[in-house]
């Protein structure tokens, strides 16, 4: 049973200004994290209790899952060196 998925109107936003083969990568990734956001593409972030994140080439998803819900919210889509910096 997979968990619905809901992108923040920011990331959104990022990832549809991403060339089409990004947007594609992201998007299958994004269809694996439903399946299991727990599995072994994603990790629990550090100093971020709640967070995970899934790597897509140099792109970064950060999201929190809601088990009871069964719901991943995504909070932000951006390169790897970027998604990190404003928390």
């Amino acid at each position: 049973m997979s968990y619905e998925v809901r992108i923040a109107r920011q990331a959104e936003r990022y990832l549809s200004r991403l060339p089409r083969r990004a947007q594609e990568r992201i998007l299958r990734r994004l269809e694996q994290i439903a399946a299991d956001p727990f599995g072994p593409q994603t990790k629990p972030l550090t100093g971020l209790p709640g967070r995970r994140a899934a790597r897509v080439g140099d792109w970064r998803i950060v999201f929190a899952v809601d088990r009871d819900a069964r719901r991943v919210d995504v909070s932000d889509i951006a390169l790897r060196g970027k998604v990190y910096r404003h928390w």
